[in-house]
């Protein structure tokens, strides 16, 4: 039991979700509420990266589930303090874009997400993605000016920052730094005549650029293929990277797991007695013909593989997992043979184990009775029933003729 659900309902899953359900579900609310798809949900983003960044660590997530969000900001039972990461460096860390000082280093990363079908994991697939990113304007090389014609912001001295002394009682004072309101930040001020008609003096441009994402076989749901130098670019900064997600659409027939592919198969009661061929479609267009042969008795519940038919293994796609077949049995019918057949079928049948008999045998003895179905449904709504009286029982009582039990 937990104390209180909150993060995991930040998450939308359950208590006892694993860790790959956590990242799944983090990985596609991140996605969603990043602040450069949505700029309204910041709020939603950092409680989502906090949620995450507890319950995805074992010793923070044991703290949370006996004392709740509480324990978690007091440190726990001997923790280290209940501050949290900044939310941009875990959706860095778990998107491969590094830390704080990495990003400074660099552009911003451009994240995208992909659906892929099973098919595409299996057989491999080529994808065209139009993204938009940030590139420096060519046309002024990133000055956003013609050369020499921007000068040093003499507010903030180039610095793009402004600190100002904050009082806050006599004899004590606080240093504030914020973001220089002549030159926004960048340290240097460009007449307007001066400005590149490109980029209007804003040193990049916003262009479309489409990318050609090679999926390999055997990749998996989440897996994350990067373009090294592809994300956005900054006057001064090494270009960020692309990094594209996959994410898994579910398939009708297969469930994978790992390098096994999983799927249920359904037999009538005499093909698991007497064997069968069935066909399955495989995932590349093959046919494999499924045989049990007779008097290979096939029980419900009943698990078979067929090695080297699962998913390829990344980067070893001639190694295959094995197909994973779950086995169900239809029983006939109700009275599918008249009753006088049914003695020709118990002659083939295993003899019936004869419970232990009592020395008499008269009738008086049993009490005879028959199998009914339940419907527990039924039961359940009108549990509540009524009975009415007899009237001669209603006339000798006094009472009121219809009573409920």
């Amino acid at each position: 039991m937990v104390k209180e659900t909150g993060f995991y309902d930040t998450l939308g899953v359950k208590p006892t979700a694993t860790p790959d359900e956590l990242k799944k579900a983090y990985r596609k609310l991140a996605l969603k509420y990043h602040p450069d798809k949505n700029p309204t949900e910041g709020e939603k983003f950092k409680q989502i990266s906090q949620a995450y960044e507890v319950l995805s660590d074992a010793q923070k997530r044991e703290i949370y589930d006996r004392g709740g969000e509480k324990a978690i900001k007091e440190g726990g039972t001997g923790g280290s303090g209940g501050s949290f990461a900044s939310p941009m460096d875990i959706f860095d860390l778990f998107f491969g874009g590094g830390s704080r000082m990495q990003r400074e280093r660099k552009g911003k990363n451009i994240v995208h997400q992909i659906t892929v079908t099973l098919d595409d994991l299996y057989n491999g697939a080529t994808r065209k993605l139009a993204v938009q990113k940030n590139t420096i304007c060519d046309r002024c090389e990133g000055r956003g000016s013609r050369k020499g014609a921007a000068q040093m912001c003499m507010l903030c001295h180039g610095t793009g920052m402004q600190v100002r002394m904050h009082q806050l009682v006599p004899g004590m004072v606080q240093q504030v730094s914020t973001v220089c309101h002549s030159c926004q930040g960048q340290g240097q001020r460009i007449n307007h005549k001066d400005r590149c008609k490109g980029c209007g003096g804003r040193k990049i441009l916003r262009l479309k650029k489409v990318v050609e994402v090679h999926i390999d076989k055997g990749m998996r749901d989440g897996q994350k293929i990067v373009f090294h130098g592809e994300g956005d670019q900054e006057p001064g900064l090494e270009p960020g990277d692309m990094i594209i997600v996959l994410d898994q659409r579910e398939h009708s027939v297969f469930t994978r797991k790992g390098e096994d592919l999983i799927m249920s198969m359904e037999l009538q009661l005499v093909e698991a007695l007497c064997g069968f061929k069935k066909p399955v479609q495989t995932l590349d267009n093959r046919t494999l013909l499924i045989t049990s042969h007779p008097g290979e008795l096939i029980k419900p519940g009943d698990t078979k593989c067929v090695m080297n038919e699962g998913m390829p293994t990344y980067r070893r796609p001639f190694e295959k997992g094995p197909l994973i077949i779950h086995f169900s049995v239809v029983f006939p019918q109700a009275n599918f043979l008249p009753k006088d057949k049914l003695k020709d079928l118990e002659r083939y049948l295993p003899e019936k184990m004869d419970a232990e008999q009592p020395d008499r045998m008269d009738d008086d003895l049993y009490i005879y009775t028959d199998l009914e179905d339940c419907d527990y449904e039924n039961r359940k709504r009108y549990k509540h029933h009524y009975y009415c009286m007899d009237e001669d029982d209603y006339a000798n009582t006094g009472g009121v003729q219809c009573q409920t039990s």
